[in-house]
């Protein structure tokens, strides 16, 4: 991809710098329940602060709709930040306007205030120029440590960093590293994990990969469709029967483009998905009809698992049974656990994406075994579509 500034090209001392970080953190009676993407930010603020900038940090909670919404007010993320850092965090209770105006003013060298929610003016979400150019008023430079949020055309994403001198943060410039060199110039064999519920919300993603991997491993209910376009009855299970021709024509590509798409060939079944309902192991081609796919088999779990370990680099978005619930949670442990091992080893790189692969990679507690694991959801999967993102392509000009 383009070079793009990071950190060790500004001079930030004595300098007020806006950081558009992304605060968007699951909430509990108005208390951080995960203070995960909060640490993730923290080596951006810290050598900020150590390099004596003043330091104005933007964000959005949830979706207010252009409008105030006291439950999604950031000042209690800030107290939350300021005890990741271990140090006093500022708030301002609005974004622009004479408050802010006032508080990013005092700011001393070294010192962080948090701006009130972005997302409670419609002209954020509208990349509007005039409210980003109220935003670009507290700031001598620019700085974007929030690829989750790059792929929207924001006023605090886009518009404002053609405003000011910008230049990503160092999560950001990680974030960016590790996707480059897994993907775009990959170790190969190359081995995507696909799973998830509906290929629907993935056609563009299945596409790419199908052009661009080596083997392409699909769980999850997302299998199901691909089985049923194959013949495969699937009983009760998950399936976008309508979507049976687009699968087909994702075979057909991944086929000419020598991509090996690996679906499961045996399948844990039942009626019911519930903590401690009955499951049964069968052959994929023995589905029974009152009962649905909720993970794949053990004989599955074995041809994945050569997959992996044959593998140089591995690209993992979606868990591939309803992990959530024992014991459909067992495939998704298995592969997430055999790819941690192996990557702590250094025999492949691992990247892993989207909330529902974060949750279940916590959940098998293998989340730092892998070589990187990011926090965005659609920016991820954008990237991997090759699409470009707006909030990225902004900071390469």
């Amino acid at each position: 991809m383009p070079n793009f500034k990071t950190l060790n090209d500004i001079d930030v001392t004595e300098r007020r710098v806006l950081v558009r970080a992304d605060l968007n953190v699951p909430m509990s009676d108005g208390q951080v329940t995960d203070n995960s993407r909060l640490s993730s930010l923290v080596p951006t603020l810290k050598e900020l602060v150590d390099r004596r900038a003043k330091i104005c940090v933007l964000s959005h909670l949830g979706r207010p709709g252009g409008k105030v919404v006291r439950d999604l007010s950031l000042k209690p993320v800030s107290l939350a930040l300021s005890e990741c850092l271990g140090q006093p965090v500022s708030f301002a209770s609005d974004c622009i306007g004479s408050e802010a105006k006032s508080i990013v003013s005092e700011l001393d060298e070294g010192e962080i205030v948090v701006l009130e929610n972005l997302r409670f003016y419609p002209e954020e979400e509208d990349n509007d120029i005039n409210f980003a150019r109220s935003l670009a008023k507290h700031g001598d430079l620019y700085v974007n440590d929030a690829f989750s949020v790059s792929h929207r055309a924001h006023a605090s994403t886009a518009a404002i960093a053609n405003l000011l001198p910008s230049a990503a943060g160092r999560l950001m410039e990680l974030e960016l590293d590790s996707l480059t060199n897994a993907f775009m110039d990959p170790k190969r064999p190359l081995i995507a994990i696909i799973g998830g519920s509906k290929i629907s919300t993935k056609i563009d993603l299945l596409v790419s990969l199908s052009q661009k991997v080596d083997s392409l491993i699909i769980g999850g209910g997302m299998a199901n469709t691909f089985l049923n376009a194959t013949g495969v009855s699937v009983g009760k299970s998950l399936c976008e029967s309508d979507m049976a021709a687009t699968a087909r024509k994702i075979m057909e590509a991944a086929r000419d483009n020598e991509c090996n798409i690996v679906l499961p060939i045996d399948a844990v079944v039942s009626k019911k998905l519930e903590t401690g309902s009955l499951a049964q192991t069968v052959d994929i081609n023995e589905i029974p009809q009152d009962k649905m796919v909720l993970d794949v088999g053990p004989k599955s779990l074995m041809v994945m698992s050569k997959i992996i370990r044959g593998g140089k680099t591995v690209i993992w978005n979606g868990p591939i049974g309803a992990f959530e619930i024992k014991p459909f949670d067992h495939g998704t442990g298995v592969l997430s656990k055999l790819t941690g091992d192996l990557s702590i080893k250094g025999n492949i790189c691992s990247i892993a994406g989207g909330g529902d692969t974060v949750a279940a990679l916590n959940q098998s507690g293998v989340t730092d075994l892998f070589s990187y694991v990011s926090f965005a959801g659609g920016a991820f999967l954008e990237w991997l579509e090759g699409k470009t993102l707006p909030g990225v392509e902004v900071l390469t000009r």
